[in-house]
């Protein structure tokens, strides 16, 4: 979506502006004809094929396998880029954004070989199943049960809170396989074939917002070879830690671009009914363009840290609050009316129902990725060297006293 001359500009970061303009130029010179139609399937699959070919397609990964080795600033030109000219920046989801950099971290040449190939090509989708109904945040409490059984592992047990699991064809899952060992060690890292024939049922859970995306998943004897195992058997903790720092700022940057553009309609919304000189509705656009201006910041460049995952929690802690406070903001700003969803003629997409279901899912937005109250401990012991909590709760969960 092309941003409105009158609606105030995002900081870039100035190293960025060469790759800016040629990312710009590019696409200019690549556009089919007919993108811009939706009924225009051929027009598409053209564009995907150019983006594939420039490795615009999982442009983080390395060279190697596909990608472009993009940082994350440059990720997020390329989207703004494309939401600016107003075609699609093809992305694979979770295949990109965790199953991708899981395997490079931790697969084997052969794993990397045989996966990494179909998620680029958007043949195979994933989703992640960590969670469980008897806990939330603490992924070393997992139940569910991997059992070896010759060159296969068969799987038991139930995972809630899993997203996008109607939509994908494998589920990354967590699941025990020394019941005995430490709680962060005899932990695998799974992928697992999501069929009713191999013994898995999902349901869909409604959100508050209408949405079923979210999902419960049982595996009552699902199997998967044990060349799918990623990090090997036992290997889980390191895997699922990687996971998960991908996981946060992967959606933090998608967050990202989705809140600029719901700010910019805001800003339009306010001054199409008068507000926009009215203090308190300033003050609101001035707190959201603030917190927008320091997310965007800590996603280009988020704090280093020598500890595993400390960088993306601070980013996945401003991103959550970032996205609750600006469904509350969106809705202060446009009043009452705010509360109906949709404009009458409006698209079911269009700006009101968007700002609709940020307000709604905001709040579940604190918990998603970890509660704030995980992330702050996470925080405070790995980037900050805080002495570790010893209150009656005990420690971060994500946070063991000395094991990985």
């Amino acid at each position: 979506m092309r941003a409105a001359p009158d609606t105030p500009a995002f900081p870039r970061l100035s190293r960025t502006e060469p790759f800016r303009r040629r990312v710009r130029a590019w696409i200019s010179a690549r556009v089919p004809p007919g993108l811009m139609a939706d009924d225009d399937p051929a027009a598409y699959a053209e564009w995907e094929r150019r983006l594939l070919d420039a490795g615009l397609v999982c442009p983080a990964w390395p060279r190697r396998y596909g990608g472009a080795g993009l940082g994350v600033p440059e990720v997020l030109v390329l989207e703004e880029e494309c939401a600016r000219a107003g075609v699609p920046r093809i992305g694979r989801g979770t295949g990109e954004l965790v199953a991708g950099p899981v395997l490079l971290a931790h697969g084997t040449e052969e794993q990397r070989a045989r996966l990494l190939p179909g998620i680029r090509s958007g043949r195979d989708t994933y989703c992640q199943a960590y969670s469980e109904p008897s806990h939330g945040s603490d992924p070393a409490s997992v139940k569910t049960r991997g059992t070896v059984a010759g060159d296969e592992i068969v799987i038991h047990g139930r995972k809630a809170w899993v997203h996008g699991a109607r939509q994908a064809g494998t589920a990354l899952v967590l699941c025990r396989t020394e019941p005995a060992a430490d709680p962060h060690r005899g932990l695998s890292y799974v992928a697992v074939r999501l069929d009713e024939d191999n013994g898995v049922r999902v349901r869909p859970v409604r959100s508050a917002d209408g949405s079923a995306d979210l999902c419960e998943v049982e595996f009552d004897g699902a199997r998967a070879p044990l060349r799918d195992v990623i990090g090997g058997p036992g290997g889980g903790w390191p895997v699922v830690m990687t996971a998960l720092a991908h996981q946060r700022a992967g959606r933090a940057a998608a967050a990202l671009t989705e809140l600029e553009t719901a700010f910019r309609d805001l800003v339009r919304e306010a001054q199409k009914a008068g507000r926009s000189q009215d203090p308190l509705v300033r003050g609101h656009l001035a707190e959201a363009y603030t917190r927008l201006a320091l997310l965007r910041r800590v996603v280009a460049d988020p704090p280093a840290s020598k500890a595993p995952g400390a960088g993306a929690a601070v980013v996945a802690l401003m991103r959550a609050e970032c996205r609750r406070r600006f469904g509350e903001i969106a809705l202060a700003v446009t009043g009452a009316a705010g509360l109906l969803g949709a404009d009458p003629g409006e698209e079911a997409d269009g700006p009101a129902a968007r700002r609709q279901r940020l307000f709604l899912s905001g709040r579940g937005d604190t918990i998603g990725d970890g509660t704030g109250e995980v992330l702050r401990d996470i925080v405070a012991e790995r980037l900050l060297g805080l002495p570790k909590d010893r209150s009656p709760a005990g420690p971060g969960p994500e946070v063991p006293d000395g094991r990985r």
